[in-house]
């Protein structure tokens, strides 16, 4: 083999060298347990006699059973069901203030501007458990001086932690530790586009509401289409809150949401069989749901490409 022709092999070979750490470390940690995962949600325990001595419990092949009992299960049901009601208030409200505080944060009057980002941003660096059990001790009676304060007036003094108001209090949670990480990605859009297109909007007389509505906004969609994807999957996949929260309160059940289910199911339960099942049941949820919102956003960006 000449010099030439090993130099030609070296350089096509070198991407692949660069991509062979992160292959790996992707089979290892991401693929690897997905293929398991799926392998366990195809099998069970069968158990003969008394379920005593070598060979009475062993795995054997079941199939979709595992998913058709997940399928069947209300309490499966009914978590996903309180996820969704827990979504209606955390993603719109969650991204409804990231843009607002972003367009703020985007004019020329604005003071404090470096601070003011490190403020929003800075709840995000929060470790979401740690989260939790803040608002948490906040919204207990005893403890929270926000209903010493509200004794103190005479003023009614809900409890967060039942019911209704339970829906608000982890939506609180949510909203308050995934804002900043949302106004940034949309700051970060604002800043990208050229001054010359609003100093041609304040030419033609535009205000700056009219340019926040008609240019910012429609210019920062595909950010826009970004939060919101990521926020469907984080809401998807809710668990630290309402399990750090389950303490304080007998509102939330240990199948609050269907990762807790899981949870229950693979570590109390001992069924790690029908707990892949449901997980799987899950990702293949937020990968519809996720592919399919994406497949609308970019339907809808070709349509007004063709205008």
């Amino acid at each position: 083999m000449t010099t030439a022709r090993r130099k030609s092999y070296g350089v096509k070979g070198a991407p692949y060298a660069f991509l062979l750490p992160a292959t790996i470390l992707f089979a290892l940690f991401f693929a690897l347990p997905i293929g398991y995962a799926l392998w366990l949600s195809l099998h069970k325990v069968k158990v003969s006699g008394l379920g005593l001595g070598a060979g009475a419990r062993k795995e054997v092949w079941a199939g979709l059973e595992n998913y058709t009992d997940a399928l069947t299960d209300n309490e499966l049901l009914d978590g996903g069901l309180r996820v969704l009601g827990y979504g209606a208030i955390v993603v719109p409200v969650m991204l409804g203030l990231a843009l607002l505080f972003a367009l703020m944060l985007d004019t020329d009057k604005v003071r404090l501007a470096p601070f003011t980002r490190l403020a929003i941003f800075l709840p995000y660096a929060i470790p979401g458990v740690v989260a939790a059990l803040l608002w948490g001790f906040l919204y207990l009676p005893d403890v929270s001086p926000f209903y010493f304060v509200l004794d103190k007036l005479g003023m009614p003094q809900p409890n967060l932690l039942d019911g209704g108001p339970l829906y608000l209090a982890l939506s609180n949670i949510a909203v308050w530790g995934g804002t900043g990480f949302n106004m940034i990605v949309i700051y970060t859009s604002l800043q990208a586009i050229p001054a010359e297109v609003y100093e041609a909007a304040k030419l033609d007389g535009a205000t700056p509401l009219q340019i926040a509505v008609k240019i910012k906004i429609p210019m920062v969609a595909p950010s826009l289409v970004l939060t919101f994807f990521f926020s469907i999957i984080a809401t998807l996949q809710v668990f630290s809150e309402p399990t750090t929260l389950k303490p304080l309160t007998n509102s939330v059940s240990t199948t609050w949401s269907p990762l807790m289910k899981v949870y229950r199911d693979a570590f109390n339960a001992g069924d790690i069989y029908a707990a892949s099942a449901e997980a799987m049941i899950i990702a293949i949820v937020t990968l519809i749901v996720s592919f399919g919102f994406l497949r609308a956003a970019n339907s809808r960006n070709k349509q007004e490409e063709a205008r």
